[in-house]
């Protein structure tokens, strides 16, 4: 059943192409080619870390009048987390750019320079 429906489709998609008169309907408004560079995108950011330290230490201040000396357990607490957030980190960083089986965009770049593709449409 599968297979008939990708046959029904492929038909549609070769009638849409070829047309009457042998020009195609579907006409692409730019080449069917890859460009030799990517879009220099930051990565986007991780989880938010230390929150319930956040919440705990907010919760203290709000207790005892914004009074630090009051919180100073709290305090301690928030910024050892934040420490090990941010060893955390650069770790991560240092371990290697390639994240999650992707290239950052600069290496990425750097691979579609060095191997170009055709400039004709497939």
């Amino acid at each position: 059943m599968a297979a008939q429906g990708g046959v029904v489709f492929q038909e549609k998609v070769s009638r849409l192409l070829s047309g009457h008169n042998g020009k195609p309907v579907l006409k692409p408004n730019r080449t069917l080619a890859l460009k030799d560079a990517v879009a220099n995108r930051k990565p986007k950011k991780g989880e938010a870390t230390c929150i319930t330290e956040m919440s705990v230490l907010m919760a203290c201040w709000k207790q005892n009048n914004f009074v630090d000396s009051l919180c100073s357990n709290e305090i301690t607490n928030f910024y050892t987390c934040v420490e090990k957030a941010q060893a955390a980190m650069k770790n991560k960083s240092v371990q290697g750019n390639i994240q999650e089986g992707r290239l950052p965009p600069k290496q990425a770049t750097a691979l579609l320079k060095r191997y170009p593709s055709l400039r004709t449409e497939i």
